[in-house]
């Protein structure tokens, strides 16, 4: 994969610094704004990018990538990937893929008339732990509870009690909990039991964003919360429960470092099988096979789920009365 890096904060960084356990992955451009430039130029030096730009439109006409890793803030992933994907470049785009459910079904049409991968970054669908909980599953008999829990304080929640509207918590800029971290508890509990019958949110809500809340989600025959906190804190873990045993996955559902297996009161089985220390490792991996492959039916698979998660965070949000972009 010859890739494009659009954007410069945190996540990418993070990601910079796992690329190079994968070296079929080629960094060949990185862009930013003007504000950011001196950032830029440390990052390009730092990892080797070949080519830096302030202009993503001119950067669109370099040849020498196939691929744009679109690392924005959210409200900016349709926009940006809509652009490249015109342009002729497969796209991988960090999570929330869009801020609405029919922004992504225009970037899958664009992206099929046009023949190019189209692919959500979130990390737990591509973790060798997930798939471990997915062949774990048929062991607990008939599922009745899941409880997914990510609450973290944020270190931005104090600033927008006393006014200042940054990203996080801005509805403008497609912020808040179920967007920001709950969103992975819903990749998790879709990816495992599909799109439930019905959803409910019932959110804290401050200057018209959620600042946590819980999530339900009800199936024929299993009951599901998800919790997502940014204005509190508690044990980050989440728990499946059926009729013939449990499982607990302890840390948040963005990473699954470790599940803990239990069934018929039998002792407890640790199952732990990733396949690299950095959480973004398995994702790319796999997104450079995908690419490489030009896999459009690996990557319709993929798309098919995230339009599920899509379809339930405007049905959550629609029940919260909650209005982003």
């Amino acid at each position: 994969m010859k890739l494009a890096i659009l954007g410069a904060g945190m996540i990418v960084k993070d990601f910079l610094t796992m690329v190079g356990a994968i070296p079929e992955i080629e960094l060949k451009a990185i862009v930013g704004t003007t504000r950011s430039i001196e950032n830029l130029q440390n990052l390009k030096e730092n990892y080797g990018i070949e080519a830096m730009y302030t202009d993503f439109d001119h950067c669109l006409t370099d040849n020498s990538f196939d691929t744009v890793y679109v690392a924005l803030p959210n409200h900016l992933h349709y926009a940006y990937a809509k652009k490249a994907l015109e342009y002729g470049k497969n796209v991988i785009c960090e999570k929330p893929f869009t801020l609405r459910l029919s922004e992504l079904v225009e970037l899958k049409e664009i992206a099929h008339a046009n023949d190019l991968i189209l692919i959500e970054a979130v990390t737990n669908q591509y973790l060798a732990n997930y798939q471990a909980v997915k062949d774990a599953l048929p062991k607990l008999g008939e599922l009745k509870i899941i409880e997914c829990n990510y609450s973290q304080y944020s270190s931005r929640y104090d600033a927008f009690k006393e006014g200042t509207i940054l990203p996080a918590f801005d509805p403008k800029k497609g912020g808040g909990a179920l967007m920001d971290i709950n969103i992975y508890n819903i990749h998790f509990v879709v990816g495992l039991l599909g799109m439930p019958e019905s959803v409910q949110y019932k959110a804290n809500v401050e200057r018209g964003i959620d600042t946590s809340g819980l999530l339900f989600l009800n199936y024929p025959n299993t009951k599901v919360v998800c919790i997502g906190a940014k204005d509190s804190a508690s044990a980050i873990r989440s728990t499946i429960q059926g009729n013939q045993g449990s499982m607990i996955i302890n840390g948040p559902t963005s990473i699954i470092n470790q599940v803990e297996l239990q069934v018929n009161k039998s002792e407890a089985q640790v199952i732990d099988q990733k396949l690299g220390e950095h959480r973004l490792y398995e994702e790319f991996w796999i997104f450079n096979q995908v690419i490489a492959a030009h896999d459009t039916k690996f990557a319709e698979r993929r798309l098919e789920h995230s339009l599920k998660v899509m379809e339930v965070v405007e049905l959550a949000l629609e029940d919260a009365g909650i209005q982003l972009g």
